[in-house]
Parts: C-alpha cells; sequence; structure tokens
C-alpha cells in the first residue's frame, strides 16, 4: 500500500518473492546474508520431479491469496491491482541450480543431456503457474505479469521451447479457466527482444520490454496485436533530476502518438534507489505523456 499512496501510481502489483512457488513444492528454501536463495532439497533426477509433481503448493499459498484480497480491500478502488508470478523455466533453474546462478551450469546440462526430465519439471511448473495465477485472479487480481527473467540465457530454438513455450500454456489456461471475464495478461522476458514477434503471438495482452530494445522499432513489429510495457532502463533513477526528466522524455518519444504503450521501468526497481528520484520519474511521465494521447 505505501508505494500507492506515496507515489502517483496508475497500477499496483503484488511484488511477492517468485520462488514462493517452488519453496511451496518443499525445496527447502532458505536466505543467507549477502548469497541470496538456497533450495537444500534442488531438482537434478526425475525421482525428484516426481516427488514434486505429487505436492499441493496451493495448499501452501493460501496467504497469497489472503494478500491480494487485503490489498483490494485496502486500495478501494483507487487503481487495480497486478498479480505476479515468475515464469516456468526462470523457477526451473532456481530449483535446479539450487541457488543463483550465472553460468546456468546444471540447468543447461539437464537441457541438453537429459531433456526429459527439464520437459516434465516444466510441464508440471506450467500447470501450476497458471493454478497460481488463476487463484490470484479470483482472489481479486486484476491483471496478471509473469516475470521471465533468465529467458534470454536461451538459444532461440531453446527459447521458444523451454521458455515461451511453457509461457503459452499459462496464457491458454487462463483464457480458457477466466472466460468470459479474461483479465490483461503480461509477458516479460529480459533479453529477447528478438523474440518480440513470438511473444507478441502468444495469446497475451501486453509484452513488458528491457531497456535494451528500442520502443520504435518495438512498436513496428507488433503493431496493434498488444500493448508494450517499459522501458526505461533502471540505472536512470541514480542521475539528477534533469537527466531522469531526459530519459522519460526519449522512451515517450520513441514509442511516439497514439494508445499502447505502459510507461515504466524495464526491470524492476533497484535497492539503492533513492525513493525521491521515483517521485520525480511519475511526475515527468505526468507532465509529458498527455503530448503522446
Amino acid at each position: 500500500r505505501q508505494p500507492v499512496a506515496r507515489f502517483d501510481l496508475d497500477s499496483a502489483i503484488l511484488f511477492s518473492d517468485i520462488l514462493t512457488l517452488p519453496d511451496a513444492m518443499g525445496l527447502g528454501l532458505s536466505f543467507s546474508e549477502g548469497e541470496g536463495p538456497r533450495f537444500s532439497r534442488p531438482v537434478s533426477s526425475m525421482k525428484d520431479v516426481e516427488r514434486i509433481a505429487r505436492t499441493r503448493p496451493m495448499d501452501g499459498l493460501g496467504y497469497v491469496c489472503d494478500a491480494v484480497r487485503m490489498i483490494r480491500h485496502e486500495l478501494n478502488g483507487r487503481v487495480p491491482l497486478i498479480g505476479f508470478t515468475g515464469s516456468p523455466w526462470t523457477l526451473a533453474t532456481y530449483m535446479v541450480e539450487g541457488e543463483t546462478s550465472r553460468e546456468f551450469r546444471k540447468i543447461k546440462s539437464l537441457l541438453y543431456t537429459q531433456p526429459d526430465i527439464l520437459e516434465r519439471l516444466l510441464e508440471i511448473l506450467s500447470q501450476v503457474t497458471a493454478d497460481y495465477l488463476s487463484a490470484q485472479i479470483h482472489a481479486g487480481a486484476q491483471a496478471v505479469m509473469v516475470f521471465d527473467t533468465w529467458g534470454g540465457v536461451l538459444s532461440r530454438d531453446a527459447y521458444l521451447k523451454y521458455s515461451l513455450g511453457p509461457m503459452q500454456h499459462i496464457v491458454s489456461e487462463l483464457l480458457r479457466l477466466e472466460t468470459p471475464h479474461t483479465i490483461p495478461i503480461i509477458l516479460f522476458t529480459k533479453g529477447v527482444g528478438h523474440e518480440l514477434a513470438d511473444l507478441a503471438a502468444s495469446g497475451c495482452h501486453a509484452v513488458g520490454l528491457d531497456w535494451t530494445m528500442e520502443l520504435d522499432q518495438a512498436r513496428a513489429q507488433v503493431g496493434s496485436r498488444v500493448a508494450l510495457q517499459g522501458n526505461l532502463d533502471p540505472a536512470v533513477l541514480y542521475a539528477p533530476d534533469a537527466v531522469i526528466r531526459r530519459e522519460v522524455q526519449k522512451v515517450l518519444e520513441k514509442y511516439g502518438q497514439g494508445s499502447g504503450h505502459v510507461f515504466n521501468l524495464g526491470h524492476g526497481i533497484q535497492q539503492y534507489v533513492q525513493p525521491e528520484k521515483v517521485t520525480v520519474l511519475v511526475d515527468a511521465v505526468r507532465e509529458f505523456s498527455p503530448a503522446y494521447h
């Protein structure tokens, strides 16, 4: 509630840790200071995967839906609430590596040596993630976002199969489960601007862009099929106010005239950013965006 009360935002997002879902599958999540998340029981075999398949993660995630209901009540109609999850591929990277990775050695080895294990894991995660988002929707989420942090580490063919494919399943399931009350579905993959057309064809309603993409080129690729969300470099918020305002204008100019653009950062806000800089950003968007709509 605090960010919405402090800043003049157009929506709120339930930003829980993406690892709440695999944690509910019994992998033994822990956090160590300075080291990030770790799983004490990472996935390395088909036996591990089938053990996960027998779990009932939604039984342990009621607190997330409770949070959705509480936030909707607190927002009292002021702005819509966006539900949130990590993508199956991104969740799988943590579940197989056991921790944050730079090389993704274990999961990429699995991909090329025992793809059946990875495919089964992603099949399970695709359905569980769809159920998780559906539960958030029924608790009151008015849009949902799938955050694919690590899809960009894959080759094109591997991305289409192991990252985008599971996300397409989620979209299809949500469209099936929530009909006729379909709500907006947003997909974001960091580092795969070259796959934008494939993302836009997934059935989602909006595509999030990181800061490496040119908005005008992205708009030319997708036309009016989906809305585009993004894509200011989060590091801009370390800059002087005048620079922030200038960079906001650049993003708006890149997209150009017309609807279909949701101004946002190109990735999550960084922890050392001063809150006052967010105010500068939001005020600049409010000031400059009417000229483009």
